[in-house]
C-alpha cells in the first residue's frame, strides 16, 4: 500500500510538469545545477586511475608490459557498469541510475586502497574492475542534462555537465603527492593516496544525485514524449527508425575512436615520463593539463556543435588528434611543455568527438529508449578504451611510445574520410 501511494505521488508530481513549460524550464536548470556539483566530486574520482594505476600495477607486477592493464580494467569495469546504468536510469530513473553507479565506484576506489595495504594483485584487479563504475557514471551524467532541453540545447547542455568535471579532473592529479602524504601518514602505500580521495569524491557524487535529483528529468522527459505523441500516427515510423539507427551509428563511431586513440596514449604517457625521470608531481601536472583539456573546453564546444553541426566538429576531432600524436611522438623526453601540449591536444581532440557524437545520440533517441541506447553505446565505448589501454603497454614494449602515439595519431585522421563513407551509405 505504501509503495502504491509512493508510485501515485510521483505519478501526481510529473502531472504537473506536463503542461507547463516553465516548470519543466526551471527543472531543467536545477538539473543541470545537480549534475554539476556532482561532476565536481566525479572529477576528482577518475583522475586517480588515470594518474597512478598503470604505475601501481608496475610496481606490483615488476615490468611495463601489462601496465596498461589497469587503465584496460577499470574501462571494462566500466563498460559493465554503462550497461547498468543505462538499463537501471531507463527503468527507474537518472536519479538511482547514476546515484548508484558512483557509490559503487566509490566502493571499488576502497578496495584498491585495500589491495595497496595487502600488497594482493588480484584484489587490486577485482577492486579496479569495480573502480570502474564511477568512471562509467561520470561520463554518462552529461546525458541527465539534455533529457529535458531542446533540439538546439542538446550539445550546450551535454557540455555544461562536462565543464564542471574539470574542476575536480585537475585538482585530482595535482594532489598526488598530497593525498600520497595523506596515506603514508595512516600507513597506506603511497600510490593508493589518489584512490583515498577517489572514494570520497564518488561516494559524495551519488549522494548528491540520490538526494537533489528529485523529481527526475528522464522520467518527466518520458511523460512529455508520451503526451506529445498521443494521436500521432506511425506511417513514418520506418523512416525515424533508419535515420535513428544511422545517427546512432554515426555518435557511437565518432566516440569509439577517439576513445581508443586518447586512451592508450594517455595511458603509456605515465610510464614513459617515469622512464625518463620525472617525478610523480610532474606526472600530476601533465595528466592534469590533459584532463582539463578533456573537459574544460566543453562549453565552448558544445555551442559549436550546435552551431556549426555535429560532422564538422567530429573531423576536427580527427585533425587535432593527430596533431596530438605527431606532437607526443616528437616531444624530448625531458621536455615538459612539449608532453603539456602534446596531452592537451589530446584532451581537446577527445572533446571534439565525444561532445558530436554524444549530440547525435541524442537527437536519435527518444526518452523511452534514450538511456538504454546510451548505455549500450557506453559499454562499445568503455570497451574501445579497454582496448586501447591494453594493447598501448605491449605496443611500447614491442617498439615506442613514439611509434604508439604516430599510430594514434593517424588511427584518428580516419575519421574523416570513414565519416563521409558513413554518412553517404544507403
Amino acid at each position: 500500500m505504501n509503495l502504491l501511494s509512493k508510485s501515485e505521488k510521483r505519478n501526481a508530481v510529473i502531472e504537473t510538469y506536463l503542461n507547463s513549460p516553465e516548470r519543466q524550464r526551471k527543472l531543467y536548470r536545477r538539473t543541470l545545477i545537480t549534475v554539476i556539483f556532482s561532476q565536481i566530486f566525479g572529477g576528482a574520482g577518475l583522475a586517480a586511475g588515470i594518474t597512478v594505476g598503470a604505475l601501481m600495477a608496475q610496481d606490483m607486477m615488476g615490468t611495463d608490459k601489462f601496465s596498461g592493464v589497469p587503465t584496460a580494467l577499470f574501462t571494462l569495469g566500466s563498460a559493465a557498469a554503462a550497461l547498468l546504468v543505462g538499463r537501471f536510469s531507463q527503468k527507474l530513473g537518472r536519479r538511482i541510475g547514476l546515484g548508484m553507479g558512483f557509490v559503487v565506484g566509490g566502493l571499488g576506489a576502497l578496495g584498491v586502497v585495500a589491495a595497496a595495504l595487502a600488497n594482493s594483485l588480484v584484489l587490486l584487479l577485482i577492486s579496479l574492475l569495480v573502480y570502474g563504475a564511477g568512471t562509467a557514471t561520470n561520463l554518462q551524467a552529461r546525458y541527465a542534462g539534455t533529457d529535458l532541453a531542446s533540439p538546439k540545447q542538446r550539445a550546450t547542455a551535454a557540455s555544461m555537465a562536462m565543464v564542471f568535471t574539470t574542476l575536480g579532473a585537475v585538482a585530482g592529479p595535482n594532489l598526488v603527492n598530497v593525498m600520497g602524504s595523506v596515506a603514508l601518514s595512516i600507513g597506506v602505500p603511497s600510490l593508493a593516496g589518489p584512490f583515498l580521495l577517489a572514494a570520497v569524491a564518488y561516494l559524495l557524487a551519488g549522494a548528491v544525485l540520490l538526494v537533489f535529483l528529485n523529481p527526475d528529468p528522464l522520467l518527466i522527459a518520458n511523460a512529455i514524449a508520451e503526451k506529445s505523441s498521443e494521436g500521432s500516427t506511425g506511417s513514418s515510423s520506418q523512416t525515424l527508425g533508419e535515420a535513428a539507427k544511422k545517427g546512432v551509428t554515426l555518435g557511437a563511431f565518432i566516440m569509439i575512436l577517439t576513445q581508443v586513440v586518447m586512451v592508450a596514449i594517455m595511458t603509456m604517457t605515465p610510464v614513459h615520463m617515469k622512464h625518463h625521470g620525472h617525478g610523480l608531481s610532474e606526472v600530476g601536472l601533465v595528466i592534469g593539463f590533459h584532463i582539463g583539456s578533456m573537459y574544460l573546453p566543453s562549453l565552448i564546444t558544445g555551442i559549436l556543435v550546435d552551431k556549426v553541426g555535429r560532422t564538422v566538429m567530429a573531423m576536427a576531432s580527427g585533425v587535432t588528434l593527430l596533431l596530438a600524436g605527431i606532437t607526443a611522438a616528437t616531444a624530448p623526453s625531458d621536455s615538459m611543455g612539449m608532453l603539456i601540449i602534446a596531452l592537451s591536444l589530446l584532451g581537446i581532440g577527445w572533446n571534439f568527438g565525444l561532445i558530436s557524437g554524444t549530440a547525435l545520440i541524442v537527437d536519435s533517441t527518444t526518452p523511452s529508449n534514450r538511456a538504454k541506447v546510451q548505455g549500450s553505446v557506453d559499454v562499445l565505448i568503455a570497451l574501445a578504451g579497454a582496448s586501447g589501454g591494453a594493447l598501448s603497454g605491449m605496443v611500447v614494449a614491442s617498439t615506442s611510445y613514439s611509434t604508439l602515439s604516430y599510430i594514434g595519431g593517424f588511427i584518428a585522421l580516419l575519421l574523416i574520410p570513414i565519416m563521409f563513407w558513413l554518412k553517404s551509405k544507403k
